[in-house]
């Protein structure tokens, strides 16, 4: 069964009740969806876009974070809507001809710092917009340029729809995206959901534990103690709490903490000299964190890089601190005698060779928390027989490396849905939105501890047949920690949305009552009027 719209393209969109039932919900107020990746958000977005076109009149403008993003949407609105013009509006478009683009469409996808750039120059006016679309709408903190967009938006009388596989986890951040995006009502769907769970496909999850290999514990030794050398150093300077286990994020906010009291004037060597060793904290520590969870090529790398720093005219005191160190020097000796790379690295050869062996029309989709990884992963997945290996990488370029421009990583994408490659090497660039192939198989080389990025990798299999998802967790190391900070913080999210939901639930049964009685009372006293 097909959906029936006048305005959208015949026998081309399944019928679904929940999606129905979403874009439904999203005509009565301001709505922020919150669907599992890969069940539809596009299609709801349509069916709403659709009404307001075919009963508001007016304009729709849909948002997205990145271009590929933005042209990935249009693409698909172009293909299921009839009758009215979609555009793309992006920074390589002339700002005149952009404004001429707008006075004729119909629905316009966009970059936000397009639109806003746009609106702070008068060259457009949401006054004839009856929708905006916010996809991705957890970005919609801060100063994220939807936020000032949306405000523009504010009193004009129309509606907003924000689109999220996941808001945040806390509360306060929930309520931060809806109050910059200016929503009034939570829709969520999970997997289990009745009307939703007939259309999940199985995803089966693994999570595959290994050891630090003997070299490397070794290494980590070293690295630990310097990290203790100068965790001891701040706390003697009374800037952490030595009852505070000293993680990365306590550092971080030792970091805002003295910034602010400098900013405010505090000069004092103390607290210069307490940032300086808290930069050479943050150092070390990720170098351990390279030790114990990702292997010999991230560390070797990132110490090299570290040693070219402390080298150069405008090199940090940090990094020459850390190079200067007696356990830099220990840790580099160490380096050369080992050989054999993170035993993570065998474990997804195996796992990879076994799937494209058992089924060699796999797609498969491996996650990398950093850059020098992605590289060396890549580099050892091209060898397993019958892999055609190929890397999504962002933008930015690093020392003789060129990063993939996004018409390089829709390209990338492309050829991966068409077969010439069957499996991608990722960083955080595949997580978001991207429309990626029907994946039999996403591994994460090491867990992540953000919920929306751990949802989001998840999402990537499972869309139209079944999936693995393969967790790779180094034993008694931060993998650990971030593999419960993610499963954690992602109960608390779905948790926190439901309480919110039924909270705004009851407020708005609660003001339809009292003017149900206003209205109620106004009759009577009419009537009493009259009949005296």
């Amino acid at each position: 069964m097909f959906v029936e719209h006048p305005l959208i393209l015949k026998d081309s969109i399944e019928e679904r009740e929940y999606q129905r039932a979403l874009a439904d919900a999203c005509q009565k107020g301001s709505t922020l969806v919150v669907l599992p990746t890969g069940m539809g958000k596009t299609v709801v977005a349509l069916l709403v876009i659709a009404d307001v076109l075919e009963k508001r009149k007016g304009k729709v403008l849909l948002l997205a974070p990145t271009k590929p993003l933005v042209e990935q949407h249009a693409m698909f609105f172009k293909d299921k809507l009839v009758g009215r013009k979609v555009t793309v509006l992006t920074g390589e478009v002339d700002p005149g001809e952009r404004e001429a683009e707008w006075v004729q469409s119909d629905v316009i996808a966009s970059t936000p710092q397009v639109i806003a750039n746009d609106l702070r120059t008068e060259r457009i006016s949401l006054k004839d917009v009856r929708l905006i679309i916010f996809d991705e709408a957890h970005r919609g903190v801060g100063n994220y340029a939807y936020v000032p967009i949306a405000q523009e938006y504010m009193g004009l009388n129309g509606l907003v729809l924000g689109m999220t596989a996941s808001p945040g986890s806390s509360m306060a951040k929930i309520k931060e995206v809806c109050g910059n995006l200016g929503i009034e009502n939570i829709e969520v769907r999970a997997e289990s959901d009745p009307d939703v769970a007939r259309y999940v496909h199985d995803i089966h999850m693994d999570w595959v534990e290994v050891e630090v290999p003997a070299g490397m514990r070794k290494i980590a030794d070293i690295l630990r103690r310097l990290y203790g050398r100068f965790i001891k150093e701040l706390i003697g300077m009374g800037v952490m709490n030595a009852a505070r286990p000293p993680s990365v994020k306590y550092l971080l906010e030792v970091q805002q903490i003295i910034q602010m009291r400098l900013n405010k004037g505090e000069k004092s060597r103390t607290l210069y000299n307490a940032l300086s060793v808290q930069a050479c904290a943050i150092k070390v520590g990720h170098a351990l964190e390279l030790a114990e969870t990702q292997g010999v090529t991230s560390l070797t790398t990132y110490m090299e890089k570290l040693r070219t720093e402390a080298a150069s005219e405008d090199g940090s005191k940090a990094s020459r601190a850390v190079v200067g160190s007696d356990e830099f020097r220990e840790v580099e000796q160490a380096l050369v005698g080992i050989h054999m790379e993170h035993p993570k690295i065998s474990r997804v050869m195996g796992i990879i060779s076994h799937q494209i062996q058992a089924e060699p029309s796999s797609r498969v989709l491996v996650f990398t928390q950093y850059r020098d990884t992605c590289d060396m992963v890549a580099n050892y997945v091209s060898r397993i027989e019958g892999a055609r290996v190929t890397k999504l990488i962002g933008q930015a370029g690093r020392g003789g490396e060129k990063g993939l421009r996004q018409k390089e990583q829709v390209g990338v994408l492309k050829r991966f849905r068409e077969g010439e490659f069957n499996v991608v090497v990722a960083t955080s660039v595949g997580e978001e939105g991207l429309d990626v192939a029907n994946t039999d198989l996403v591994i994460f080389y090491e867990p992540v501890p953000s919920e929306i990025r751990s949802i989001q990798r998840r999402g990537r299999t499972g869309r139209s047949r079944a999936g693995r998802v393969v967790v790779l967790v180094t034993a008694g190391t931060r993998d650990e920690a971030s593999l419960y900070s993610a499963e954690k913080k992602e109960k608390e999210m779905r948790k926190r949305l439901y309480t919110l939901k039924q909270q705004w639930d009851r407020e708005t049964k609660g003001e339809k009552a009292k003017s149900a009685k206003k209205t109620v009372k106004k009759g009577q006293s009419e009537l009493s009027d009259f009949t005296g």
